[in-house]
């Protein structure tokens, strides 16, 4: 009666787990889909240039505050998305990860990078310039940028490989003060990297706007994909005697 009883409760339990995930699946592409739909009036609106004005008036006002620390904070947190170490961490994340044994988020983290590859295709679509001489107002820091401005790829990088790292410091980090530090270092950067790209001149307040709604769009499609991937890891994993991976 007992063994009947425990079986039953897995089997509900099973239930809730699929109904959970099926969810999920189904918010998540909600949430895609609006995302790239207002993507879609942007992209519009940008290649027809009828966003110069409004790009321009938002940077001036946002490169008033010429506070020391802030303008520090963002020169900071641009920084990580410059050549070389736009290229280093990137790399040694995933490698880091692979070498500890947890291979299939190793893999993943690789694989979230491939944000960067959407970037590429749509500068080379939208071939839009950056801030520069028609709007001699505007100050541009100096660094090393190149190729044209839509859309920002620090934005898309920094989401798809830190947004990716903090989904995997929220599933493992215990206890909770610690994985609320790292998460929130981690989502702080992405959140204010926007800001940043705009206040040094390198970026339009719309690329960077077309940036966060292509990157969570990537971010949620990867997450969603490792998630069902790690599901059907841990049913062959328990089919076989494993223990359960730390990770779940």
């Amino acid at each position: 009666m007992a063994g009947t009883q425990r079986r039953r409760a897995l089997l509900r339990s099973e239930q809730r787990r699929e109904q959970l995930a099926f969810a999920r699946g189904r918010t998540g592409i909600v949430i895609v889909t609006i995302l790239l739909g207002i993507f879609a009036i942007i992209f519009s609106i940008v290649r027809r240039n009828r966003s110069a004005a409004t790009d321009a008036a938002i940077t001036l006002r946002l490169q008033r505050n010429r506070h020391p620390l802030f303008n520090r904070l963002m020169h900071l947190v641009s920084w990580p998305g410059f050549p070389p170490q736009s290229r280093l961490l990137p790399a040694t994340i995933p490698a880091v990860l692979f070498a500890l044994g947890y291979r299939l988020e190793g893999i993943f983290q690789l694989l979230a990078w491939g944000s960067g590859g959407i970037s590429f295709f749509f500068k080379r679509v939208m071939q839009r310039k950056r801030p520069g001489p028609d709007f001699p107002e505007i100050r541009v820091a100096v660094a090393r940028i190149g190729g044209t401005s839509f859309p920002s790829g620090h934005v898309l990088n920094y989401i798809g490989v830190y947004g990716f790292l903090a989904y995997l410091a929220f599933t493992w980090i215990q206890p909770a003060s610690i994985r609320r530090v790292v998460v929130g270092m981690l989502g702080g950067l992405i959140a204010l990297v926007g800001t940043s790209r705009v206040y040094l001149g390198h970026h339009w307040f719309t690329d960077v706007s077309a940036s966060y709604l292509l990157g969570f769009s990537w971010l949620i499609g990867i997450t969603s994909v490792y998630r069902k991937v790690k599901e059907i890891q841990v049913a062959r994993r328990r089919k076989l005697g494993g223990k359960r991976p730390p990770l779940w």
